[in-house]
């Protein structure tokens, strides 16, 4: 038996607010909840398995504001979106994507109308990080062109695949951003002190950016790394660049995160950029 939901107000044939025992007021959204419903009726979630429920007040009221000002095309196939993220995720979406997704979407949808193109420089890091992310968000991207008669630019599949992310994650989409970007600073650094460009298709690119994405996670939860003193040393010694290098990338990422960075991440990042500096010799 699904929870009993009473309808308030109905805002378009995709979104009612209803109110419920436990949750107070809800904003309900799913493809065609509000179709030849009336104020006063009851309607129970499980009468509609493709419903969401915002229960967040402060979400509420942001994801009123935006339907306001949004056609009913948008937030129609912003339900089949969200639909496909669910079943392709498999695990609870943070509620607060219908706000952050659908004002991107929408204003994806417009700049291109207008015929702005905004470039995603963190395309290929994002591929690499999140690559199951990405493939959904290829999936989204074809969806919305398909649906609204569009062309997305490819840059588009990036910014949605950060989106995922941050929902499957509960990560704010501004703290996936921020890494997104520390991460493209920290090779443009490597690449300019090393005197090399990093093929991005390569295996090398994947295995540095996830090398820096796991050394910014281990920061954020306060893990250490055990420190190889011996290896330190002798690194030190053989490898005076890169590890002179790594030192100067510890303490970048130090201070954009606001967070310790474990000496011992220099050690293993030596070892890493030693390998790339071989690799484009």
């Amino acid at each position: 038996m699904g929870n009993s939901f009473l309808i308030k107000k109905i805002l378009n044939n995709n979104v009612l607010i209803a109110s419920h025992t436990a949750f107070k007021e809800v904003v309900l959204i799913g493809k065609g909840i509000g179709f030849g419903k009336k104020t006063g009726e009851v309607i129970t979630s499980d009468s509609a398995e493709k419903m969401f429920v915002l229960e967040n007040e402060n979400a509420q009221e942001q994801y009123k504001k935006l339907i306001g000002s949004l056609d009913d095309k948008i937030l129609d196939v912003m339900n089949d979106v969200i639909q496909l993220i669910k079943e392709r995720v498999h695990a609870p979406l943070n509620e607060h994507i219908h706000i952050a997704l659908t004002d991107h979407i929408a204003f994806a949808v417009r700049r291109i109308k207008e015929g702005m193109d905004l470039k995603n420089p963190f395309l290929l890091e994002t591929k690499s990080l999140y690559a199951m992310e990405y493939q959904i968000a290829e999936e989204v991207v074809s969806l919305l062109n398909e649906s609204l008669g569009i062309t997305l630019p490819e840059g588009e599949v990036g910014f949605i695949a950060l989106h995922i992310h941050s929902a499957r994650s509960n990560n704010s989409i501004s703290e996936v951003n921020q890494h997104s970007q520390l991460i493209h600073t920290l090779i443009q650094m490597i690449e300019d002190h090393l005197k090399l460009n990093i093929d991005r298709e390569s295996i090398h690119y994947v295995r540095l950016v996830r090398h820096l994405h796991f050394t910014i996670d281990r920061a954020k939860n306060g893990e250490k790394v055990e420190e190889p003193k011996k290896l330190s040393l002798l690194l030190k010694e053989e490898y005076p660049v890169c590890y002179n290098l790594s030192w100067k990338v510890v303490k970048v990422m130090q201070q954009s995160l606001k967070l310790a960075v474990s000496d011992a991440e220099a050690v293993y990042l030596t070892m890493h950029l030693q390998r790339l500096s071989q690799k484009n010799n």
